[in-house]
This record gives structure tokens, sequence and C-alpha cells, in this order.
């Protein structure tokens, strides 16, 4: 997939003005949540109206990328990820997910509202740089990879692509421990979601885990099998070292930035748009941290 140097591919498109989008989202959100949908797709990228509206593919999506994250905020790194996703499996559909799974409690320190406007924000920077690219901002009340790919294939909206979703070493790490599913349970869950998914990880040197190498070494000295799952699924997460450096890929290190008053650092975190957002919105300033 080829990309472009300027933004003729946004330059007719509506933009909706951040200040119009809180209140869009939040109305979207209270209807997610009032309903029994697992999953909904609120808008999609280029957007053709004022109004952000959801656009089904108009040609069959082979490989569906997907970035699901708190978001909070988005960073160089989480558009790193999706750029270099895109590139290698030349796909033209990214969907960008939340988890909105503690929506009854109020979030921290960036309302989901908030959240999904600097989503928006970073789809349609993705769409001026790559060629031909769709992009959907979309919310999930499950909690689990397993059980968000189902909701995807169940909302019919992309038919029979290939799933793939993007992660962080600490997150596959996650994915395998069988803690999280009770005893047979990893099998009955992980199998059905290898077969029709895949899981790109990015990695980085990392304290707890080690240099890149190591990380490699963990995924394939796992022995999944022994755990109750299965060693063919090895064969289906794609190990890819990351290029952002280790502050990038962290939304908490952009926290804890703000909070320090060191605005200046945040062009070597967040694009211009997210700063926009955290700036306009006095985002993370009186925050410690806050992973939800």
């Amino acid at each position: 997939m080829s990309t472009t140097t300027d933004s003729a591919q946004t330059g007719n498109m509506p933009l909706p003005y951040p200040n119009s989008l809180i209140p869009t989202f939040s109305r979207a959100l209270t209807s997610f949540q009032s309903s029994p949908d697992a999953l909904r797709i609120l808008c999609t990228l280029p957007h053709v109206s004022n109004t952000p509206a959801p656009r089904r593919p108009s040609h069959p999506v082979r490989d569906l990328i997907i970035l699901d994250s708190s978001f909070n905020p988005p960073t160089l790194a989480h558009a790193g990820m999706a750029r270099s996703a895109l590139q290698a499996h030349g796909s033209s559909r990214l969907m960008l997910l939340l988890s909105v799974n503690n929506a009854d409690k109020a979030p921290k320190p960036a309302s989901f509202p908030i959240r999904l406007g600097m989503m928006e924000a970073l789809g349609r920077e993705l769409v001026s740089e790559v060629e031909g690219l769709e992009v959907d901002v979309a919310v999930t009340t499950m909690p689990f990879f397993h059980d968000k790919a189902r909701a995807i294939v169940q909302s019919g909206f992309y038919g029979e692509a290939t799933q793939t979703f993007l992660a962080g070493f600490d997150t596959l790490v996650r994915i395998f421990n069988p803690k999280y599913y009770g005893e047979g349970g990893m099998r009955l869950a992980l199998g059905p979601f290898f077969d029709a998914a895949k899981v790109r990880v990015t990695t980085r040197p990392d304290e707890t885990w080690g240099g890149v190498e190591e990380q490699r070494a963990w995924l394939t000295g796992a022995k999944l099998g022994e755990v109750g799952g299965d060693d063919a699924w090895v064969e289906r997460v794609e190990i890819v070292e990351g290029d952002e450096g280790g502050e990038g890929v962290s939304s908490s290190r952009v926290r804890e930035v703000v909070k320090s008053g060191d605005i200046k650092k945040l062009d070597e975190l967040v694009s211009e748009q997210i700063k926009g957002w955290i700036e306009r919105e006095g985002l993370y300033r009186e925050v410690k941290d806050a992973s939800l």
C-alpha cells in the first residue's frame, strides 16, 4: 500500500469541528450502552459529511487491521504501529477500537467521548498518509481479544476478512496466560480466535521481558500445549521490532509529561492534532496516572 506525503486525499474531506465531536460521540456512546450490541462502529473516515457516520466497505476487505487500545491518549507509537501493519499487509481497512466495558464508571483522566475524538484525529492523520485507506472508529463492551474478534464477525460489517490485532508484548503474554480462561477454557476461547485472526506484536526493550530477541525466544518456548493451548498458535503471531522510541509507546509517559508541565516534550510523543486535544481540553494536568 502506497503512502502520500501530502493531504490530497483529505483535502476535500469534511472536517467536523472538535467541539462538535464530543457531543456527537457522547450521544453515540449513550445509544450503544443502552443497546444489547457488543460492538458498534461509530464513524468511518474519510468523512463524507460534517456529521460522522459509519460506512460499509465498498469492496471486500481481505485483511482488517485492528488497533485496540485505551487511547489515553493516542501516541506517535499508536500511529506507527498502524502505519507499519497497513504497509506490511497491504490492507485498506483499519479499525480503531475502544473498550468501554467500564462505561458505567467515569473514566479517568480523559472521558470516553474525548478519547473517541482523539481517535478520530488519529484516523484522519492516517487517512491523509495512506492512499485508499478507510478507518473505522468503534467501541465494544468485550474485554478480551477473542470476544472482540467474535463480535466483529457477528457485526457482518467486513464479510470474511482476516482480522489482525495489533498488540504490545505485554498483551501477548496476557493472551497466553491460562489464568484468564479456567480449566480447558484457553483452547475453547483461542482455538476459534486463531482460526480466523492473527496477532501482530510490536516489541521494544522492556525491563520485565528483556530485549527483542528474548521476547522472540519467550514466544517460541511458550509450550502452549502444556498449559491448555495449542503450539500451532505461535504460527499465527507475527513479531516485529518497533520503530518508535520507548517513550512514544507509552500513553502513561504522555500523562506524566503533561502533569510535569513540560508541554514542549509532547511534540516527541504525540501528533499536533492530539496535542491540540490535550491542551484544549486541559487533559492530564492533575492526574498522576490512569490506565482506564
